[in-house]
């Protein structure tokens, strides 16, 4: 599995966010979350219906950041959850059956909550240094990733620092795949 997560912010200058999301699936992302934190509800509505007609004819899955509301409306496969959000389960009620949630995870503990919170799969990180911007978390490790995918049942996908040259070292160390942001742009 491999999931880009957009920052249209750090695109090079003339190249747009449906450029990036089109390239990053014709090198091999089947998920795209898209995590644009400062657009209107209304944009990112436009973005996300607009990711899902690229996507639609390649099969990979569209995921929204933090809006279950604006994934919904777009047609959108999922949502994607930053840590602190309201727990899984409280959306499933909202939701139809097969629409992915996902969490972002930094702890054990925290993993171990969002499997019993009823998460789809989760995000781990950071596992290396982030390359797209700062972190106030120190690296976990592949060794701490290890940890991570052995301490649940659900997926687990590696996030911080990923290259393409340790993206195959996160999935033998037990992640069912990576996401990134410099990785696929």
């Amino acid at each position: 599995m491999r999931c880009y997560i957009t920052g249209r912010k750090l695109l090079a200058p003339g190249v747009t966010l449906p450029d990036a999301m089109a390239r990053a699936i014709g090198n091999g992302a089947n998920w795209i979350q898209i995590r644009e934190k400062d657009l209107s509800a209304r944009e990112l509505y436009e973005l996300a219906s607009q990711a899902v007609a690229l996507a639609a004819p390649t099969g990979a899955r569209i995921l929204v950041n933090s809006r279950v509301d604006v994934a919904l409306a777009a047609g959108a496969a999922g949502v994607h959850l930053p840590s602190g959000s309201p727990p899984p389960q409280r959306w499933r009620s909202l939701v139809p059956s097969g629409f992915l949630i996902g969490v972002s995870c930094h702890t054990l503990p925290e993993l171990r909550t969002a499997q019993e919170d009823g998460a789809d799969y989760a995000v781990f990180g950071p596992v290396f240094p982030p390359q797209s911007k700062a972190s106030e978390l120190a690296p976990r490790g592949l060794a701490g990733l290890m940890r991570a995918a052995r301490a649940v049942k659900i997926p687990v996908l590696a996030l911080g620092g990923i290259t393409e040259e340790n993206a195959g070292e996160c999935v033998a160390a037990g992640a069912a795949g990576i996401a990134a942001i410099s990785l696929f742009q």
